[in-house]
Formats: structure tokens, C-alpha cells, sequence
């Protein structure tokens, strides 16, 4: 009997072609926006936890003053209650990078002594190229980026002529910026001891805190200088990513809940619609479980088909979207890509959930008698919504309306599903249409009541490596301006610091010039425009804990400040915060500055200003500024919009299939209809209404819906904090624009079959019935 089971399941599957078509595309769609979710999902936590556990990471790396924690007692504090494995004390020292190197600007590198590390109970970093330092005056850099620059190897770091480069290596940790044997630090006469702790608790920031006291506890007060945790680490490492999840997770939920809702009214349509099939099939000895499994193959069959094409697309995507999420971001040694086990996952899962939305309506089926099955397939309908047709009837809207308007009364709970499909198609409009105007807002100028051209100008070490100008930058700032067609100029400087209490180093930027305070825009807070004041993005602000009015100690080139808080960013680097020329002239009389923006006077042709700034000096790289989106924002509108377009589509489809089920049940009810004098045009008018005011109504409900979803979206990228300004965008433009969502969907999908039904030849659906 199971062979008859497959070949009446694969007939049911031959003969409901469009059905079988709706199915496998909503699961292939589903499927994909499943897949690309949980990759950026995977690869944000999965690969950094791999690598640092690999490398026996430092829960802690924790630096200390020598002179009141000598190194005996550092080393017993190895032995504390909770310390799983430590390894140092090791003399630690910070040199000054006085020039760019290797892709950086000046600033702080962190030496540490250590004898080649790779069999350390605690940290051990893998090296990428070259060997380890194993003498005086060799050092080993640590590359937190994918890729080094092996051609520097043997060479001398720059600025630092007493070492050199004999290798890369990279750690989890980030424990250093390069090492150098024990006897070299002490040449270099260190300031500083660290000691590297893995801790038995070390699931959450305040177990670790706690434990770090344990292990510290008789230590002089200020004996602990610094303490690096590895969640910050963490969080750091998926901040890129963070900023997808909560619109992949949207998408891809809305994804799951469309091709369930569309599967079951499919199904449903289909046990409906084919009572005396199933009537035939128990009569010649198909049990009621036979006949289940004939609808739940019928299903299953596109569903694997969807499956396996979607997991095979979104896989394909999953890749290049990583890759984005993970650009700039400091890697390591982590391999970042999607989990192995995810296609394994939606292969068998999706099916799954298919046939699980497909098992409550093919029930119905198992309840049916053979007889009455027949005869529920034979009989004329009633109709249930012939009362509510016979008050549309008296109103004096045009018959074909009240006819249409009627229809969905006779089938509710199809209606409902269809008409559930429809609101998640509006939803997924109205959250794509608000990420894209807050998006738009948020990378868009700064409006100073005017339109105006610039010319970003990057100087040579910073840009494509064109050579070291021979100009300081204010001689460079003096040719720029004198230059005909400048109207104002702003600049931008860069370098390295460190702040006291943190071991990473963080970059500052100093902004200055005629136009400093729109490079300094900030959403939360003001512009830090005087002296002693910075501001930072939220990422920075999170793994450093800080907020609005909090104060920081950074030390540049050797001299200390204490700086403010007082704005909060949009967005910005986990590890730059943005300050002033006047903060900057606290710590140094170097501007670093690396990057000039000049504003054209009116009339100013911009090419010939571009090319008479690089004639005037070659190492110089000037080009009209454009605004440009970052590659998250970017990503965001382009997943948004695809699938906002599959979704839409998917529920136009769902939208389909109700109304080809609606026609292949009423076809006696059409042929009447026509062969009393209704025109193709009627015909088609009655169909498209039925579903054209069900698209008014998901539209009534879709949109509170989908600005609640947009809201929340915007509320929890993690690396943006949006002001109330970029999030409240609907205006009445907007919301009419929005409100024709949910019947251009519906419509779309009625069309189709309306007209097929129109094209119905009267005789012929008579003589058939």
C-alpha cells in the first residue's frame, strides 16, 4: 500500500502545479532570509569563542605597578581561590611610535617580555609570519587584522631603530601590541608588570570583577593599574555584526510566520477543495492515515525542493554578508564564517515546521467518512456568507462589488490567513520604508540652510601610501586655502593614545578649522567643542562603560589629561573618540592632521580646484566629497529592500492561491453569474474586491505594527544610537503611501486568477458541473 500512497501523492502533486509552485517558493524565500540570519548570528558569537579558546585566551589581562606589587607577590596571586591558570608577572613597557607604521598612526605600543609563549598555561598567541623574538633587539608584532605586512619583516620598526621586526602573531587576548625577549624589556626599562588570569567564574562581567578581587585581595591600593577583560573583547569583535541582527531577526521571523500561515491555508484550500478526492480515495481502502499522509506529501515534496534551494542561496549569501558585517572589525585568528552546522539545521528543520503547518488542516481529512466526503464534494454550498451578500445586495453599491465584498464571509478562516499574510507583507513594507528614511537621515549632511561643495583632501601617508609630504600642515592648510575657489576648510587630525586603566590603545581624532562643529555632530549631549572635551560612539562608550558627564585620563606622547564626556555619537569606532584642536594642544604641538575638507566658493569648478591642489603638491589626494553610506548602512537598506520585495511577493502569492481556491469552488456560481448577463469585466471586478478590502484592513493593522517593529529595530542597533528625531519619520506622505501596501499586495495577487476566471467559457462549466 505505500507504493499507492506515493504514486496518489505524487499525482496530487502533478495536478495542483500552482499550488505546489506557491509552497516551494514561500519555503525557498523563508529559508534563505533563515539561513542568512543565523550566519551573522553564528559567525558574531562562534568564531571568536573557538579562537580564544584555542589560544587558552586571558580572561583578564591585568596590569600592575612595580613598585607596589613586586613580581613574588604577583606570582602568588597565581595561586588564589578561583584562578584556573595565570601566567607571568612580565615586565611590560610603553614606547612611542613617533611616526606612521605598518598602517598606524603615532602613538603607544604595549612591549611585553616574554620568552616565546606557545606552550603558556595562559595566552598563547599564534604566530603569523616570521619567528619569535628570541634576543635583544628583535620584536614580534601583534596583527589583530586579517592580513600583515610581510615585507616589513627584518626591518627596523619604524621610529624605533633599536628593534626589529622578525615577526607577526596574533592574540585573542590582545595582551600586547608586540613582545620582545625578558632581557629587552628591561633594557627598555619597563613600567609595569602584567599578569595574564583564566578565572573558573568567568561567564559574566561581574563574576570576573569579582574574581579579579579575589585574586588581588592584599595588594596596596593602586597596585592594580589596568584590568582587560576578554568580554569586551568579545562585544568588540561582533559590534559590526550586531548592527544586522535585529533586521535579520525581523525578516527572517516574518519569513518563518508567512510560510506557515501560507502552507496552512494551501493545505486547508486543498482538503477543502477536494472533499470528493478524498471520498474516492477511502472508498477504494486509503486509511484515514494514508489519506493524511497524501496531503502531507504533497506538501512536503516543494517544501524539500524550497528548502534545499533556499539553504543552497542563503549559503551562497551567507559569505560576502559576513565578510561586510566583519570589515575593519579586529579578528584575530578567528576564522569568521557562517556555523558548519546550519544547512544541516534548515534542511531538517524547515521541513519540519512545513509539515507541522501542514498536519492541523490535513486532519480534517482523517476525520471525513468516505461518504461524506463525497458528498460534501458533490453537493451545491450554501454558502455561509449568503446573509451577509443579501445585505450587500440591498446597499447600492454596483453588484459586482457587493458581490465581491460578500465572498470572504463564505470561507472566514481562509480569509483571516490570507488576510494574516497580507498585514506581514505590510509590516515588512512599513519597517523597510522607516529603516530606509532613519538611515537616510542619518548619513545625510548636515543642513546649514544652504547647498554647498567641498573637496576632500587626504595627505599622502594616509591615503594609498603617495609619500610623505615635505609641507607641515600648516604650510599644507595656507596652500589650500590660497588656492582660488576656497571658501572654508576644516581639519582633521589622527593619532594614538592610551587611556589610564584600559590596555588597548584608542584613536583620537582632533577635529579644527572653520567648520570643526559639523564634523562634530553628535545625537545625545553637545559637540565637544572646547577644551578638555571629547565625544564617542555607542560602541565605544559601552565597553568602556561610560556615559554623558564621565570623565577619562588619556595619555599621549607621555603627558596625561583628564577629559569629559559631553556628546554621545551617532555612530563610531569601538576604539576612537573625537575631540578638539584645543584638546589637542594640551598634549602636543603636532597636529597629526591627515585629512582636510574645503568648501568651494560658489561658481568654484571642483575639478580644476582638485587638480591645481595636486599639482601644487603630488603627495596630496584630493577629490570631490560625496556623501556616502557605510558599508552596515548600506547592507541594511540592501537586505531590507530584497526582502521586503520576497516577502511581498510571497504574500501576494498566498493572496493567489486564496482566490484560485475561491474560483474553483464557485466555477457553478460563475457560469450562472455569466450566463445571466455579468460581463468579464464584472467577473473580474467581483474577484479582485474580495481581497482588495481585506488589503484595506491589513493595512489598518499592518502599519501600527510595522513602525512598532521599525522602532525597535532602531532601538537596538548596538553600534548606533539613533535620536528621536531619525526614528519618528512618518509623515502623512508616508502613511498614505503605506496605506495602498496591503491592497497593491492583494490586488497583485488577484489578479491573475480574476482574470483567468473571466476567460471561464460559460457552456462549458455548466456542462462540467
Amino acid at each position: 500500500m505505500t507504493g499507492a500512497v506515493w504514486r496518489a501523492s505524487r499525482a496530487a502533486v502533478k495536478r495542483r502545479r500552482l499550488q505546489t509552485f506557491v509552497i516551494g517558493l514561500v519555503v525557498l524565500c523563508s529559508t534563505t532570509t533563515v539561513v542568512l540570519a543565523l550566519a551573522v548570528i553564528s559567525a558574531a558569537r562562534a568564531p571568536f569563542d573557538a579562537a580564544f579558546d584555542d589560544q587558552r585566551g586571558a580572561h583578564v589581562v591585568a596590569a600592575f605597578d612595580p613598585a607596589k606589587a613586586p613580581a613574588d607577590k604577583l606570582a602568588a596571586t597565581a595561586h588564589r581561590p578561583g584562578v584556573a591558570a595565570a601566567e607571568g608577572p612580565f615586565e611590560q613597557v610603553v614606547v612611542r611610535m613617533p611616526v606612521d607604521w605598518f598602517g598606524r598612526p603615532p602613538g603607544p605600543l604595549t612591549l611585553v617580555g616574554r620568552n616565546a609563549p606557545a606552550s603558556g598555561a595562559v595566552d598563547r598567541p599564534e604566530l603569523l609570519t616570521g619567528r619569535w623574538a628570541t634576543a635583544p633587539g628583535e620584536v614580534v608584532i601583534q596583527q589583530p587584522f586579517s592580513g600583515y605586512p610581510d615585507d616589513k619583516l627584518g626591518k627596523p620598526l619604524p621610529g624605533m631603530p633599536g628593534l626589529t621586526v622578525v615577526g607577526f602573531a596574533s592574540s585573542m587576548s590582545a595582551s600586547a601590541g608586540g613582545w620582545v625577549t625578558p632581557e629587552q624589556a628591561e633594557a627598555l626599562h619597563p613600567t609595569g608588570l602584567q599578569m595574564l588570569y583564566r578565572f573558573t567564574d568567568a561567564d559574566g562581567e561581574r563574576q570576573l570583577t569579582a574574581a579579579l578581587a579575589t585574586a588581588t585581595e592584599g595588594l596596596p591600593e593602586g597596585a592594580l593599574v589596568s584590568g582587560q577583560s576578554y568580554l569586551t573583547l568579545k562585544q568588540a569583535f561582533s559590534a559590526g555584526a550586531d548592527a544586522y541582527l535585529p533586521v535579520m531577526t525581523v525578516f527572517g521571523v516574518l519569513g518563518l510566520v508567512v510560510a506557515v500561515l501560507i502552507v496552512g491555508n494551501v493545505v486547508s484550500g486543498a482538503v477543502v477543495s477536494g472533499y470528493r478526492h478524498i471520498g474516492v480515495l477511502k472508498s477504494i481502502g486509503f486509511t484515514p492515515r494514508q489519506v493524511v499522509t497524501v496531503y502531507l506529501t504533497m506538501v512536503s515534496v516543494p517544501a524539500v525542493a524550497g528548502t534545499i534551494l533556499g539553504t543552497l542561496a542563503g549559503w551562497a549569501l551567507a559569505g560576502p554578508i559576513v565578510k561586510m558585517a566583519f570589515t575593519g572589525i579586529m579578528t584575530g585568528t578567528a576564522v569568521v564564517e557562517p556555523a558548519g552546522w546550519l544547512p544541516v539545521a534548515t534542511l531538517l528543520g524547515v521541513p519540519l515546521l512545513v509539515a507541522l503547518a501542514a498536519f492541523v488542516p490535513a486532519s480534517r481529512a482523517h476525520r471525513l467518512s468516505a461518504t461524506e466526503a463525497i458528498s460534501a464534494g458533490s453537493a451545491p454550498r450554501a454558502g455561509r456568507g449568503l446573509k451577509v451578500q443579501r445585505w450587500l445586495s440591498g446597499t447600492r453599491l454596483p453588484r459586482a462589488v457587493s458581490l465581491g465584498l460578500g465572498q470572504p464571509f463564505a470561507r472566514p478562516a481562509r480569509s483571516a490567513l490570507t488576510m494574516s499574510a497580507i498585514v506581514l507583507g505590510v509590516v515588512t513594507v512599513t519597517v523597510t520604508t522607516g529603516l530606509s528614511s532613519t538611515l537616510i537621515r542619518a548619513v545625510g549632511p548636515v543642513d546649514d540652510g544652504g547647498t554647498h561643495t567641498y573637496v576632500h583632501v587626504q595627505t599622502g601617508h594616509f591615503a594609498h601610501g603617495q609619500g610623505v609630504s615635505k609641507l607641515t600642515p600648516e604650510q599644507t592648510e595656507t596652500a589650500l586655502r590660497t588656492t582660488p575657489g576656497a571658501e572654508k576648510l576644516t581639519t582633521r587630525g589622527l593619532t594614538e593614545a592610551s587611556v589610564v586603566g584600559f590596555n588597548q590603545p584608542v584613536f583620537l581624532d582632533f577635529y579644527g578649522g572653520d567648520e570643526a562643529g559639523a564634523k562634530l555632530h553628535v545625537v545625545e549631549g553637545r559637540d565637544a567643542t572646547g577644551p578638555g572635551e571629547f565625544q564617542a560612539g555607542p560602541a565605544f562608550l559601552d565597553q568602556h562603560g561610560l556615559k554623558l558627564g564621565d570623565r577619562i585620563t588619556v595619555d599621549l606622547e607621555g603627558r596625561q589629561q583628564s577629559l569629559t564626556l559631553v556628546g554621545e555619537e551617532l555612530q563610531g569606532n569601538a576604539r576612537a573618540i573625537a575631540t578638539n584642536d584645543a584638546t589637542r594642544a594640551l598634549f602636543t604641538e603636532d597636529r597629526h592632521v591627515v585629512e582636510y575638507w574645503v568648501r568651494l566658493a560658489e561658481g568654484t569648478d571642483p575639478a580644476a580646484y582638485t587638480k591645481a591642489v595636486t599639482e601644487a603638491d603630488p603627495t596630496l589626494v584630493a577629490e570631490v566629497s560625496t556623501v556616502t553610506m557605510a558599508a552596515p548602512i548600506t547592507a541594511i537598506l540592501t537586505f531590507s529592500t530584497v526582502f521586503t520585495i520576497l516577502l511581498s511577493v510571497v504574500a501576494s502569492l498566498g493572496v493567489f492561491n486564496t482566490v484560485l481556491l475561491n474560483i474553483r469552488e464557485r466555477r457553478r456560481d460563475l457560469g450562472m453569474l455569466k450566463s445571466i448577463g455579468m460581463t468579464p469585466r464584472q467577473v473580474v471586478a467581483m474577484t479582485v474586491t474580495s481581497v482588495a478590502w481585506l488589503g484595506v484592513l491589513s493595512g489598518v493593522v499592518g502599519i501600527p505594527l510595522g513602525i512598532l517593529a521599525h522602532r525597535l529595530v532602531a532601538e537596538n542597533v548596538r553600534i548606533m544610537n539613533f535620536p528621536e528625531s531619525m526614528i519618528d519619520v512618518w509623515g502623512a506622505p508616508q502613511l498614505a503611501g503605506l496605506a495602498c501596501a496591503g491592497v497593491v499586495i492583494a490586488v497583485l495577487g488577484a489578479l491573475v486568477p480574476a482574470r483567468s476566471a473571466a476567460r471561464l467559457p460559460i457552456a462549458e462549466v455548466l456542462h462540467n458541473e
